[in-house]
């Protein structure tokens, strides 16, 4: 994510090189991407919840409802770009913007084609718990985050303030925008987005600060209430440079992204992933059965599928 690996059915793993280098792609995959006249799909599954409810409803109606096989495999956000580029996977169908990686594959060499929306805009932005504001409603102006560091302290900030972030391989600004706003604060890493969510809960349980790069769509939002702080606006190229950014993250629309060769032969699956197109709400409630309810991806796809028939036969047409 300009920015879990729950294993869906038949998912497979792809080692991968994490940050901007190429993904190591001297392994195979799956042996049925890209697979040409066959009835075989692989998905690319991004690591956080929200990308795995897309590809576990886009699953399900590509075997239940159109015949095809489904593999899945779990790459990293730009190494993906290049999976789909190799044609090692055929579809990614949560992207958060990377410009650099787009202008390479789909307006340079043209590996890869654009999916259209997904539906769902995303956004980016540092939080704190909204009882914490209650107490201190300035909070949510960065300019005052100074003020109360101390109260975000940890074993593992080293005597600043903390900010929490999830996986080290999502793309964030956060090491930037702290120094460059001159923040008394140090951006510690959970490790993943599911020990971020228990770090947050923990936190909410005790009724203790905490400041945290969150992001939504985001189920937890709906157990643990946060008021987003305001960053400096965001304005077109003020994150251009990525030591340079003092700015807000943006808002962003979720697109997709299909290997070339896919669209061209995947015939009914690569019309139907093209048409998949879901909203923040569809969304979030798939998120919360895997996520909060422990639901296996495939049955909670299936939960929604059988209560939503009026929005998802709109994409097998």
């Amino acid at each position: 994510m300009r920015r879990r690996t729950t294993a869906l059915a038949g998912a497979l793993t792809l080692l991968t090189a994490t940050g901007c280098g190429a993904a190591d792609m001297t392994k195979q995959a799956s042996p049925f991407a890209n697979a040409q006249g066959s009835k075989t799909v692989t998905l690319s599954v991004q690591s956080w919840v929200g990308a795995q409810a897309d590809v576990a409803v886009a699953q399900y109606l590509l075997e239940h409802k159109l015949g095809y096989r489904v593999d899945t495999v779990q790459v990293d956000e730009v190494p993906a770009w290049d999976a789909l580029s190799q044609g090692r996977v055929d579809a990614l169908l949560e992207d958060w913007g990377h410009p650099d990686q787009e202008n390479r594959y789909v307006h340079d060499k043209r590996t890869i084609a654009p999916g259209g929306g997904l539906g769902v805009t995303g956004h980016i932005g540092w939080y704190v718990p909204t009882y914490l504001v209650k107490q201190h409603p300035d909070i949510t102006d960065w300019r005052n985050l100074n003020k109360y560091a101390s109260l975000f302290r940890t074993a593992e900030s080293g005597g600043k303030g903390q900010l929490m972030d999830g996986s080290p391989s999502y793309v964030t600004n956060d090491r930037a925008l702290v120094k460059n706003l001159q923040l008394d604060y140090r951006v510690v890493f959970a490790g993943s987005e599911a020990a971020q969510i228990t770090q947050i809960k923990q936190f909410a349980k005790d009724k203790k600060p905490f400041l945290t790069y969150w992001y939504a769509p985001q189920w937890l939002f709906k157990k643990v209430p946060m008021t987003e702080v305001r960053l400096p606006p965001y304005k077109e190229g003020c994150d251009a440079d990525a030591a340079k950014v003092a700015c807000a993250y943006p808002h962003t629309p979720l697109q997709k992204y299909l290997n070339a060769g896919f669209v061209r032969h995947g015939g009914r699956a690569a019309a139907f992933l093209k048409k998949f197109r879901w909203t923040t709400e569809d969304q979030n409630e798939v998120s919360l059965m895997i996520a909060e309810q422990k639901l296996d991806p495939a049955e909670a796809a299936r939960k929604w599928v059988d209560s939503h028939p009026a929005v998802w036969k709109r994409w097998l047409s």
